[in-house]
């Protein structure tokens, strides 16, 4: 396997197709779908699924880690040799990150690193995150998920704590005599996208599986959501600071005994780079500043 055959196949991943991959490289999309064709051959397996857009195989998935990986320990190698006193080009990391942490305390954990990285952020729930580090979408994580993805190595970052709220309004019409199971029934509630499991979760605990749902896929209009009474929505304490001022109702907490913890994990590549590491020690000393212990 050769250097311009991987770098190759991450960048037809990254962009999608084999023409983004060729303005990516700055060669012509032929040269790309023959070093593509030269690696499969090299390694005897399909690697790239030809679609819009194109995704990589199991056998592929593995490829492309190897891919990343040498193209960010060259990018450590180049900065390490540069002589000139700078830094040389920004180094690219992709991170993978609940939509949650990323609108309230990871953004400003990798805003002191912008200057010499570049972040490919791939927001997903909490529980599928994992999934983007084991198909070597990215190289790191913010996860749910306790046990290391192969070839990773996982810290235990902290508890996001989730509420059940809703406008006072909304409260006193759905919920007049309190939170019950009928009540629950029938009142509209405000879920991030169809993997959040968060709402359901509480809902199966009082013996309610379908629901009246809103989806509303955006961590800060899902608290806007909430707080102009679409419905009721389970909201971090990190974005409860949030819920103040115009835009909206002022919430309550229906539930007292409602609240949902979930404990989030820092997982990535066992890979002796700098600049990974240096991201991950930021990243793990801010979470632990916000986060619930």
């Amino acid at each position: 396997m050769e250097l311009g055959q991987l770098k190759a196949l991450a960048a037809a991943v990254l962009t999608g197709s084999l023409d983004g991959a060729a303005r990516e490289l700055h060669v012509t999309p032929s040269a790309v779908s023959q070093r593509l064709k030269a690696l499969e051959a090299a390694t005897g397996r399909v690697l790239l699924v030809r679609s819009r857009p194109v995704r990589v195989t199991a056998a592929g998935a593995a490829v492309l880690r190897l891919a990343r990986q040498v193209e960010l320990l060259a990018a450590d190698a180049a900065r390490e040799l540069r002589t000139d006193g700078t830094s040389g080009a920004p180094v690219t990391v992709p991170l993978a990150v609940n939509a949650d942490s990323l609108a309230t305390w990871l953004l400003p954990a990798l805003a002191p690193l912008a200057a010499e990285h570049r972040f490919d952020l791939h927001s997903a729930d909490q529980e599928r995150t994992s999934d983007l580090l084991r198909d070597g979408t990215v190289m790191a994580a913010v996860t749910a998920a306790s046990e290391p993805v192969p070839g990773c190595r996982a810290v235990r970052l902290g508890v996001m704590r989730y509420r059940p709220m809703a406008t006072a309004a909304f409260a006193g019409r759905w919920f007049p005599g309190g939170v019950t199971a009928d009540a629950l029934a029938v009142a509209p509630v405000v879920v991030f996208d169809r993997d959040d499991d968060l709402q359901h979760a509480y809902l199966r605990r009082h013996g309610i599986t379908h629901p009246a749902v809103h989806h509303v896929p955006s961590s800060a209009d899902h608290l806007r959501a909430v707080r102009l009474g679409l419905g009721w929505g389970a909201v971090p304490d990190l974005q409860l600071a949030q819920a103040a001022g115009p835009g909206g109702g002022e919430l309550v907490e229906l539930d007292a005994d409602g609240a949902t913890d979930v404990v989030l994990y820092w997982q990535q590549w066992r890979l002796n780079s700098p600049a990974l590491d240096r991201v991950a020690e930021t990243v793990i000393t801010t979470a632990r500043a916000h986060l619930a212990p």
